[in-house]
Parts: structure tokens; C-alpha cells; sequence
């Protein structure tokens, strides 16, 4: 009986690995919604990292996060860099600026563990408002696959960047 519950174990072991490497080697989450505000009016809250503070739902996470500027005031070239005990570290880098169509970064970190991805939040013209699509993107190596086999990534960040819009509505609303 023993032998028969550990092969069946290892088949089950064997079975996850299996799936997990069939699973895509990149993520994408994104989340959007629209805001009375125009795209030039977001964007200024986005294009200076000293701002995000005033929005971003990382921020309130850990007040006692350490946080760097470097590079450019605001715009590209700006970067941003944080260690804190429950968001973790990493550094940010805006690598694309643009007051109607929104911004790009360059997105590192390196704990809880070590992943580079791209972040984009576009703002699109709607109506008399702007909609704004927040995105995540990279590559997802093998043990990134096997984590979400049992943890949705896209759950877990999707409503971090729903809290993140919807703070960013509010104050662009203003």
C-alpha cells in the first residue's frame, strides 16, 4: 500500500511539472477603466514617480519602504527604486513619455524574487474622458509557470492595479 501512494505521489508530482511546462513562457495582466479627466491631466500624476505616492496601491503597503529618484525629474529617464519589507525591492525606469498616449517602464525586481518586466499604461481619448489600460508584461520562466499552476498572478495583481485606477480616477477627477 505504502509504494502504490508514493508512485501514485509521483505521478501526480510528475503530472504538475508536466503541465507547468507546457504553460506560456510570458504573462500579461492588464486592467482598465475610464476617467472624466483628460489624457494630458492623468498623465501628469504618472510621468513624475514623487506622485505615485498620491495613487499607486503599493505605496500604503509599507510606509516605512524606503525610497530613491534618480535619473530625470519626471518623464524618460526618470527612475524610481524601493526596498521595503512587504512590497519588496526593485527599481522602475520610464522608457516612454507622451502626454496624450501615456507612459512605458522598464520594471525590476528583485525580491521577493528576481523578474524584469515592461509596464505600459496607455490613455486613450473617450468621450470627454480618457481611458486608461494599465499592463504587466514578461517572460514567465519555468518556476514562475509552476507558481501559478496553484496561485492566479493575474487575480492576485489584477486587483492591486483595479485599487491602483481607481485611486488614479479619483485624483485626476479632481
Amino acid at each position: 500500500m505504502f509504494w502504490t501512494l508514493l508512485e501514485l505521489l509521483a505521478l501526480v508530482i510528475l503530472a504538475l511539472l508536466v503541465y507547468a511546462y507546457f504553460k506560456p513562457n510570458s504573462f500579461r495582466i492588464e486592467r482598465s477603466l475610464v476617467v472624466n479627466a483628460a489624457p494630458e491631466t492623468v498623465h501628469s500624476h504618472l510621468v513624475d514617480f514623487h506622485k505615485w505616492m498620491a495613487w499607486s496601491p503599493w505605496e500604503a503597503l509599507d510606509p516605512d519602504m524606503q525610497r530613491s529618484y534618480s535619473g530625470a525629474a519626471s518623464g524618460i529617464g526618470a527612475a524610481y527604486s524601493w526596498v521595503g519589507k512587504k512590497a519588496g525591492s526593485g527599481d522602475m525606469l520610464i522608457t516612454k513619455s507622451d502626454p496624450k498616449s501615456g507612459i512605458a517602464l522598464d520594471l525590476n525586481f528583485t525580491k521577493p524574487m528576481r523578474a524584469n518586466n515592461k509596464t505600459e499604461i496607455t490613455l486613450t481619448p473617450e468621450g470627454s474622458g480618457t481611458h486608461i489600460n494599465w499592463a504587466m508584461f514578461g517572460a514567465q520562466p519555468f518556476i514562475g509557470r509552476l507558481m501559478t499552476t496553484f496561485f492566479s498572478m493575474d487575480k492576485m495583481v489584477g486587483k492591486d492595479f483595479e485599487k491602483g485606477l481607481a485611486s488614479l480616477k479619483a485624483l485626476s477627477e479632481k
